[in-house]
């Protein structure tokens, strides 16, 4: 926002410093100055950025009582209409001049001011609104109006004014009724809503509240008799109303960040008198000022909150000028500056205070957020630069170790982690859940207040989320991607909550393909496979062979058919992985395979890391031996390599097991698909084995002895020796 420094001053008439050093005061404070201009009408124009708790501060008047804080200057009250009679009433109750106000929806509005002028004459502003306009780019339209455009800039709370002729009866403050039509100030005609809070007469509505006024309502050079309106609106309805409508005025901008409650009858007096200075004309019967106590209590009358000069000098620690005095701040620079924000000080006993807020500052809710205003009106700058005390050790979390080794891992494999969105659709989480690996617990968790219907549910999985990154990167022309994420995932309703730690991966494009295991065309998806027995490994419970196998029964429909695996580990499934299928590449618009794996990684933290053991390099010369066997189908790998190298793999004295076949690997994996070389039904297998002695070279008789041995294990399992 703009901010003139002339119209500061002349709230801060002994301000002691340029503007150059105020900008950079402000700033340090928290309320900053993005940019510095000269100004038409004098001075420098602030072009501010204030962040949205800061709502007070989006004015002239807000900006003065910082820099007052600051620099313990006496701030200038608003120049306010000496008020005439007024009339406080309760919600409803007619007063005997003016007009008459009911609030019916007490819950949206909680305060409503109104005061009648009559008798004036309409046109263009002139003066100090003229100028300072002019100087800030502000567009005028005619005076009245200009004259709340003003009203907001210089104190911040929004008002309105209506032609009082266009208006029949009293005002009432209401919801819109279901299918109510209502033309605004910009020309556009919106279909109200119950949701919808109005500001109506007794026939029709005349403004959307709180966000813009109606078309039929409006002050133009007709206009004779004006009611002038300032009110408190629920933050929530008016955030709600001014996005279904798609409209931000500078009016819902304040609004929906909180108002400030004791605030409207003072810019109803202050506009008030500007119009008469503008347009002529006398005020009519006193100031009607409406209230619901409920909503006062919530926000201008909040308890007061204790507050201990020892807590804040423990928290913010000495002062740079007092470090070697081993001081802090001192209780009269405490009530200094809660003083100069606005807060009412009372002083309990010997360092402590009850603190009354001001009814502007609803961001201040705690004695931590009192104590962060101490230390920003003093300047975190002048600050000793002093480290926390801490009492204890350190102790690392538990499952930190297992953590870093699945990253340590999943990096040396090439993989890069990503960050994945937490929500996802109703039919991502019906399609991806999976209770298996969710601890056994059904369902998926609904957001009571989703943001859209793309992400109305907890994710129950992370694969949804790696598909749509691969989808990210591959539209953005990154063809090859490798990618992990470790986060939570959640099952369960949303009356009971269950969270667990998934794992996911990705990887798409260009892969090494081992042409005698498998065709180029599953290198992507044997990759990841590689990957997963990998990370697997790193674990105790899966070094044992025979522990981590694979099948491919039961795939979940987001995996191609044919194109995936199921991961178990000591019978306990871990892991389903595969391509994604030709649905899910179509509804992201993919040309490419995508594999994504998805890990129940809680049950890898819950296991001890699998300790590296050193053995002694052998000086003796390794044998290689290749065998050649027709399997079924059925035969899986992790059944040969239990049957030669498990606990049962044993020689013909089965108290001693062949310590010298020290590998075992697969060469060569053979089928034919016209069931000539290799019938159908069956594969072809060259698998290799090196044995090896640590204490002698191998004699002939014992290699051939434990090749028959391996052929005789190899048979027992169906297979048939090729020659």
């Amino acid at each position: 926002m703009k901010i003139l420094t002339q119209w500061l001053r002349s709230y801060l008439p002994g301000l002691p410093v340029d503007d150059r050093r105020l900008a950079e005061d402000l700033t340090l404070r928290g309320i900053a100055v993005e940019g510095e201009f000269a100004a038409s009408c004098g001075g420098t124009l602030y072009e501010m950025d204030i962040t949205t708790n800061r709502v007070d501060a989006m004015n002239h008047y807000g900006v003065a009582r910082e820099a007052a804080a600051i620099y313990g200057l006496h701030l200038e009250p608003l120049a306010l209409t000496a008020p005439l009679e007024e009339s406080r009433t309760g919600a409803g109750v007619p007063v005997r001049a003016g007009v008459s106000v009911r609030i019916e929806a007490q819950d949206l509005c909680g305060r409503f001011t109104a005061r009648v002028i009559r008798g004036v004459t309409i046109g263009p502003s002139s003066g100090i609104i003229a100028e300072y306009f002019a100087a800030l780019g502000q567009k005028q339209i005619l005076a009245p109006v200009d004259v709340t455009n003003f009203a907001w800039m210089a104190m911040g709370h929004p008002t309105h004014v209506f032609d009082l002729d266009k208006i029949e009866g009293g005002i009432v403050v209401r919801r819109a009724r279901n299918g109510e039509r209502l033309r605004l100030l910009d020309g556009s005609e919106k279909t109200l809503s119950g949701d919808d809070l109005v500001v109506a007469d007794e026939v029709k509505a005349l403004a959307l509240a709180g966000v813009m006024g109606g078309w039929d309502s409006r002050v133009t050079e007709a206009t004779r008799n004006i009611l002038v309106e300032a009110a408190w609106f629920d933050p929530a309805a008016i955030r709600s109303s001014s996005r279904r409508h798609g409209l931000h005025t500078d009016a819902s901008h304040r609004f929906e960040r909180g108002a400030d409650f004791n605030a409207a009858p003072q810019a109803n007096h202050l506009v008030t008198r500007l119009v008469i200075e503008q347009s002529g004309g006398e005020a009519e019967g006193p100031l009607v000022d409406v209230q619901v106590p409920a909503l006062a209590a919530r926000t201008a009358e909040r308890p007061a909150i204790r507050l201990e000069a020892s807590q804040v000098r423990r928290i913010l620690g000495k002062t740079a000028d007092e470090a070697g005095a081993g001081q802090g701040i001192s209780d009269e620079i405490i009530a200094r500056y809660l003083t100069a924000l606005g807060c009412s000080l009372t002083r309990l006993e010997a360092g402590e205070f009850a603190v009354t807020l001001p009814s502007w500052r609803l961001d201040l809710e705690r004695e931590i957020d009192l104590i962060e205003e101490v230390a920003r009106v003093h300047g975190y700058n002048r600050f000793a630069n002093t480290l926390p005390v801490f009492q204890g050790t350190v102790r690392e979390l538990a499952h930190a170790a297992q953590e870093a080794a699945i990253r340590q891992t999943l990096r040396a494999l090439g993989y890069t982690e990503a960050v994945g969105s937490t929500f996802v659709s109703a039919e991502e989480a019906e399609t991806f859940g999976c209770a298996e690996l969710a601890g056994g617990v059904e369902g998926a968790v609904a957001m009571g207040n989703p943001l859209s219907a793309e992400a109305g549910m907890l994710r129950p999985s992370l694969a949804p989320g790696m598909a749509t990154m691969l989808a990210h990167n591959l539209h953005r022309d990154v063809s090859v991607a490798r990618l992990f994420e470790l986060g939570t995932v959640f099952a369960g309703s949303s009356a009971e909550v269950k969270e667990r730690v998934g794992l996911a991966l990705g990887a798409t494009g260009a892969a090494k393909a081992a042409v005698s295991l498998y065709k180029p065309e599953d290198a992507l998806f044997y990759e990841v496979k590689v990957a997963l027995e990998t990370l697997l490994g790193r674990f105790s419970s899966a070094q044992d062979a025979g522990s981590v196998s694979f099948d491919a029964a039961g795939l979940p429909a987001w995996i191609e058919p044919g194109r995936g695996a199921r991961v178990w580990r000591n019978g306990e499934l871990v892991a389903v992985f595969g391509e994604l299928s030709a649905a899910q590449l179509q509804a992201r618009k993919l040309r490419q395979p995508c594999v994504v794996a998805c890990i129940d990684a809680q049950r890898l933290l819950e296991d001890p890391l699998r300790q590296p053991a050193v053995t002694e390099l052998s000086r003796f010369q390794a044998v290689e031996r290749d065998f050649s066997f027709l399997f079924p189908d059925a035969v899986t790998w992790a059944t040969i390599e239990a049957a030669l190298r498990g606990p049962a793999a044993q020689r013909a004295d089965p108290a001693q097991e062949l310590a010298e076949l020290r590998s075992l690997r697969p060469v060569e994996i053979f089928r034919d698909l016209n069931g000539k070389a290799v019938p159908f039904g069956s594969y072809s297998l060259l698998l290799r084995a090196v044995f090896q002695s640590n204490e002698r070279t191998l004699a002939e008789h014992e290699i051939a002895g434990w090749t028959d041995w391996v052929v005789a294990q190899l048979t027992a399992l169906g297979g048939v020796q090729r020659v």
